[in-house]
């Protein structure tokens, strides 16, 4: 029955991993992970995530189904989360949330609820976006397009080019895929000015945003990183909205997102909400309970949200700390390039501006693991290693 089928490449990023683990140089570096890390290189457990932890274990009293939508004081948790508390979009039900299976469910989710009601609407990704934006919503059986948005002669945004390309070929109807904040790959962020221009453009021209919100408060702050998100939220009609808690609170194996529909009207956002409630249905029929109600604990105690938040800054601080220290010291290694552009950039992630060649060879001299685009995981540099990637980048580089 099987014989004709032929085994597919693996995710390059995957890939990259098993390389770094079977690499036996004891100066061997990770910056391909997507995952947080502290200075020892190992993802940490929240401590709040462990108090809350220790209060489910002792009030839990049954693993029974919670239904399609998952545990429903979570949606509370979600709307706040992404929106703010009291905002008028919630006091006004014109926005429902449900819980996924992390954010690649809340897309999985969107992309069937895309493909089976608006039948002829394509979906505009930046060029690059994430890996699996485009799988995703091919899979599903929507139109994938791509526009303008890295510049690798400048290592910026170009901004101009994408509102050109948009302004030249979307049509009404289409979906415009945006990242909240922390942009993955390049970790290079629209501007508060550039939502506004985004936010006219689809209303003029008739576009249902779909924004994807995974690295909230790893750019500037919780309410910061969604200020544009917000923005748009407010001044259009209708939305969609994939976020996750896997990074914010380090629960990436627990698998904990949401999706949020945002409608004209609360009736409008009722049934479209009942839509996505079938699209579930047929897809996973219950995400995992243990992340949401580890969130739900966090986010619904005084004490262990302020801690929280705390962790949070923690978290953001030291990634924005190294990319300060990365500029400085390449800069101090007599590096030929400038690299102060990384220092800008927000999230995890950086487009470093590195060559596919480059790449290569700090991979097969030096044992240091970046993925072919240049993209490397800001996260996995630690204060034991950051001399020898900033020096061998130096010798590569020049």
């Amino acid at each position: 029955m099987f014989k004709h089928l032929k085994a597919v490449s693996g995710d390059p990023l995957l890939a990259l991993i098993i390389a770094h683990k079977q690499d036996t140089n004891p100066k061997k570096i990770d910056l391909g992970v997507g995952v947080y890390k502290d200075d020892n290189g190992h993802t940490p457990i929240l401590n709040t995530v462990k108090k809350a932890e220790a209060i489910l274990l002792e009030q839990e009293d049954s693993k029974s189904y919670l239904g399609i939508y998952g545990a429903t004081e979570f949606e509370a948790i979600i709307k706040d989360l992404i929106l703010g508390e009291g905002n008028e979009l919630i006091t006004s039900g014109r926005i429902r949330s449900t819980q996924t299976p992390g954010g690649t469910g809340a897309l999985k989710v969107a992309a069937d609820f895309i493909s089976a009601n608006l039948k002829d609407a394509r979906l505009w990704v930046s060029d690059p976006t994430w890996g699996n934006h485009k799988s995703i919503f091919d899979s599903a059986g929507v139109e994938v397009k791509d526009y303008p948005y890295y510049d690798p002669a400048t290592n910026g945004l170009r901004f101009d080019d994408m509102m050109a390309t948009l302004e030249a070929e979307v049509k009404e109807g289409d979906l415009l895929l945006l990242h909240a904040c922390c942009h993955n790959p390049t970790g290079i962020d629209l501007q508060f000015d550039h939502w506004k221009v985004l936010t006219d453009f689809v209303n003029k021209r008739g576009l249902l945003p779909l924004v994807d919100a995974a690295y909230q408060g790893f750019g500037d702050g919780l309410d910061e990183d969604l200020a544009g998100l917000r923005y748009m939220a407010a001044n259009v009609q209708d939305m969609l909205i994939a976020n996750s808690f896997s990074k914010n609170f380090g629960i990436y194996r627990e698998r904990c997102g949401g999706l949020s529909v945002i409608a004209a009207s609360a009736d409008e956002a009722t049934a479209a909400f009942s839509i996505i409630g079938q699209a579930i249905r047929a897809n996973y029929s219950m995400p995992p309970a243990h992340g949401a109600a580890v969130v739900y604990t966090i986010m619904s105690s005084p004490e262990l949200k302020a801690e929280w938040e705390l962790e949070v800054a923690a978290m953001r601080d030291r990634i924005n700390g190294l990319r300060e220290k990365l500029v400085a010291k390449l800069a101090a290694s007599g590096v030929s390039k400038d690299f102060s552009f990384i220092k800008d950039q927000r999230g995890m992630f950086s487009y470093s501006g590195l060559t596919l060649e480059q790449v290569r060879t700090l991979r097969s001299e030096y044992a240091i693991y970046i993925a072919d685009t240049g993209r490397m995981s800001v996260a996995g540099v630690s204060d034991s290693n950051i001399d020898y990637l900033c020096e061998s980048i130096a010798k590569v580089v020049g």
